[in-house]
Parts: structure tokens; C-alpha cells; sequence
């Protein structure tokens, strides 16, 4: 189901009111803004292809055909119930700002899926992949600071590429991570991720600069010519330097996943977890005690009396 170039007056001032609610009201990351942008679109470009010019004209029946056309296009479920929620989202503020009389999407379902859970490394697998970056090299300590920073504090990727030098405190081990929502978390790092940042901060960082002969000043994690590092550039060194491990299909989400379920399993509580994480709803840190199960076995046999 293709994007629409172009839409009636009515659907794009709905988007757009959408657009200013997402990013102006809610603050979500960019990203999260224009994936809802998107599926927004596509509902709106499938109701235009039917005659319906404008949200007010539309009715639950055309919601549940638009799910259904998503599943007969093949679409996965977690991706329908990724539009679903960005449908009942844009009527939700079109009913609350008057420019549908009723809310239509709001008896929409959402098709359910199995939990696919997140892979989970074991801590030698870990210390394998952190004994991969070349410590001679500028390059090698970036990517060792980079991957101990990673697994050192959970942050998401997107959170490590944009920290600026003086967002990480070697002095306090603790880390200043900015995550969705605009919102901050301080974060403790640990003695290796410290020693790592350090090296890279006093010595690698500061060879590419002069290297480079201008760059990001501010930027922890530079390219070699001295720019912020992307989150591409910086999945590409976690993959790369999982593969020099010998593992495949690790990526920066998986040493967070990791991060979590070691926590957890160490005696960390649900809850600090979730602070440490950065999630709003506790049943998303919930999600990682599915992973922990036989640890929680093996301590049961170990310590129950009757087991």
C-alpha cells in the first residue's frame, strides 16, 4: 500500500494537526513522530482511493477494511497493530480537537502477535566481543569505549551518538543520557566502561581531531573525519565486532536486552530497572522476566529444600 503524494485539504490539515500534537505537545523523538506520520498517511491515501475526502467522513467499517487490506497485502502483525495504534492516536486528537463529531476508531482492535523475545548474550559473549576493538588504534578505542558504554548503562543507540564529551562523568562513573520524550536519566557506568571512555576521550578522540583538522568539539563519538558518529556507523561497529566474536545477529538493542536481563538476574529490582532503562510503563521492563526463567529455575534447585 503506496504513500499518497498529495491528499484532499481535509486529510492534510489533519495530518498536520497530528504533526504539531506528536512533535510541539508530546515531544516524542523524531523518529517515533514520523512513523506515526507515515501510517497516518497511509490510512489517509486508502480512504481517499474510497471517495472519503475528509476523517469526518469516515466510519468504523472503513477503519476494520484497512486492517483487513493490510493483512491481505501480507503485512506482519506487529506492523498492523503498529498502524492501528497510529489510527485511534490521529481520531483520538481529532475528536478531542472537534474536527470529527465521533471518534470511529474507537472500538478498532489491535491483531494480536506472538512476543517475540529479545536474544539475550551470555556475559562471556560479552567480554568476547569487548576484546575485539584494536586498543592501538584511535578507531579500536572508540569502538571499545562505545561497546563498554553500551553494555555498561543500557542506552539505546541513538542515545550513545548523541552524547556530547561532558554528558559522561568519569569523576561520579555515571552517565547523562537523553531519551524519548526529551526526557534525561542519570545512569551509573562501571569501572571498565569509565577506563574506556577515558582513554578514548584523552587519547584516540583527541588524534582524530587533530587528524581531522576540524570536527565536533562537543561530540563523544566521532568518525574518522571527525563528525558525530551516526547510528549506522554505530550498528555497524557493534555488528562488526560481534561477527570478529565469532556471533551473529547482535546488534546495540541486543547488549541493552542484555544490560536488563544481567541486572535482573545480579538481584537488580523490576522497578530501578525500569528507571535505569528509561521506560514509562513498567510492562515494558516486564518483558525481561520472561528472559530470566532458568535463572530463576536454577535458583529454586539450588536453594528450595524440596526441589
Amino acid at each position: 500500500m503506496d504513500l499518497p503524494d498529495r491528499l484532499p485539504p481535509g486529510w492534510a490539515h489533519a495530518l498536520a494537526e497530528l504533526s504539531t500534537h506528536l512533535r510541539e505537545e508530546r515531544a516524542l523523538a523524531d523518529a517515533s513522530a514520523r512513523a506515526y506520520e507515515r501510517d497516518a498517511r497511509q490510512l489517509a491515501g486508502f480512504c481517499t482511493d474510497f471517495g472519503i475526502v475528509d476523517p469526518a467522513e469516515v466510519e468504523p467499517l472503513v477503519l476494520r477494511r484497512y486492517l483487513a487490506a493490510l493483512a491481505a497485502e501480507g503485512y506482519a502483525r506487529a506492523s498492523m497493530a503498529r498502524k492501528a495504534s497510529a489510527t485511534r492516536r490521529l481520531f483520538t486528537l481529532l475528536a478531542a480537537r472537534g474536527l470529527v463529531d465521533q471518534d470511529p476508531a474507537l472500538r478498532l482492535g489491535t491483531p494480536k502477535g506472538g512476543r517475540r523475545l529479545p536474544r539475550v548474550l551470555k556475559p562471556a559473549q560479552v567480554v568476547d566481543i569487548l576484546a575485539v576493538p584494536d586498543l592501538a588504534t584511535p578507531l579500536g578505542q572508540r569502538d571499545r569505549a562505545l561497546l563498554e558504554l553500551l553494555y555498561s548503562s543500557g542506552a539505546r543507540v541513538a542515545e550513545a551518538v548523541s552524547l556530547d564529551v561532558d554528558a559522561v562523568d568519569l569523576v561520579a562513573s555515571r552517565v547523562r543520557l537523553h531519551g524519548k520524550g526529551d526526557k534525561q536519566r542519570l545512569v551509573p557506568l562501571g569501572e571498565p566502561a569509565c577506563l574506556a571512555m577515558e582513554r578514548w576521550v584523552s587519547d584516540g578522540r583527541g588524534s582524530i581531531l587533530s587528524s581531522a583538522g576540524s570536527g565536533d568539539a562537543h561530540a563523544a563519538f566521532l568518525g574518522m573525519r571527525g563528525r558525530r558518529l551516526g547510528v549506522r556507523e554505530a550498528r555497524d561497529i557493534v555488528e562488526r565486532c560481534a561477527r570478529g566474536a565469532g556471533l551473529d545477529a547482535v546488534s546495540p538493542h541486543t547488549l541493552r536486552h542484555t544490560y536488563a536481563t544481567h541486572l535482573l538476574e545480579g538481584g537488580a529490582g523490576l522497578r530501578a530497572v525500569q528507571e535505569l532503562l528509561g521506560h514509562v510503563a513498567l510492562s515494558t521492563t516486564q518483558t525481561y522476566t520472561h528472559l530470566t526463567s532458568d535463572h530463576v529455575r536454577d535458583a529454586y534447585e539450588h536453594a528450595h529444600p524440596r526441589a
